[in-house]
């Protein structure tokens, strides 16, 4: 079995590296990561300047790009003809939980991966300390996949507690739960005296109930979603058509 690994912590964080050491015992494993820290890039492209591309070693690649750059590069390109029979990226430092996945460069690599045709999984650490226990539960879930393909032609969005492998008590599979709307910016100057702006923190929690994956990780529970790339609101279709031919007629 071969594996994709990137992340949005850069090449060298703790998560992915921990993941590919774990991962390297079942499959083989190739890492394409970018060069720094990128988080929050969500699933932008580099569109006006070349992506550069350093070997640190044999199967393992840094990218002075985006997340979605790197996953991008690594199928159309680096592995083209061979491609992998899995994506991961991760493990991230810190969830990706609710409206956070609009934003994760995380599950936009595995974004990226899925609308490329390849079975796709975001995983995140709800803190930065036991990366270990995440690690086993992914190496968990690929011999499931091996055993099974996953029976949904979907991405899978995994948080897992930041406990310790006895302290977490199952896992649960959940929707995503939302936020309030994020607090206001910070306004500051800088040593010039000019106005700089900082974003504000993330809005309290609103949809944070039972079933969401804010309360399984609560609960010390390995969240995993499943996520549709489709945005289109289908259910709306018909209101939004009748809308426009009755604004039609009366104009």
């Amino acid at each position: 079995m071969k594996i994709l690994i990137s992340n949005d912590d850069g090449i060298f964080a703790e998560g992915i590296n921990t993941l590919a050491n774990a991962l390297s015992d079942i499959a083989e494993v190739v890492i394409v990561a970018p060069d720094r820290n990128r988080s929050g890039a969500s699933n932008s492209l580099t569109l006006e300047n070349p992506l550069r591309v350093r070997t640190i070693e044999k199967n393992r690649y840094s990218v002075q790009g985006t997340p979605t750059d790197c996953v991008h590069f690594a199928l159309n390109e680096l592995m083209k003809g061979d491609h992998p029979d899995l994506v991961i990226a991760g493990i991230n430092h810190g969830a990706n939980l609710g409206d956070d996945v609009l934003y994760s460069g995380t599950v936009a690599a595995a974004m990226e991966g899925h609308f490329l045709g390849i079975p796709s999984i975001a995983v995140s650490l709800v803190g930065d300390v036991n990366f270990k226990v995440a690690a086993d539960f992914v190496v968990s879930l690929v011999n499931k996949q091996k055993e099974s393909v996953l029976p949904t032609n979907r991405i899978l969005n995994v948080n897992i507690p930041d406990c310790t492998a006895e302290e977490i008590a199952g896992w649960q599979v959940t929707r995503l739960g939302s936020r309030h709307h994020a607090e206001d910016m910070i306004k500051q100057l800088d040593p010039r005296g000019e106005e700089v702006y900082w974003l504000g923190p993330p809005g309290q929690r609103q949809d944070a109930g039972d079933g969401t994956d804010f309360f399984a990780v609560d609960h010390h529970f390995i969240s995993v979603t499943p996520l549709q790339v489709d945005l289109t609101a289908h259910e709306s279709l018909g209101c939004v058509k009748q809308w426009l031919q009755q604004t039609e007629a009366e104009g």
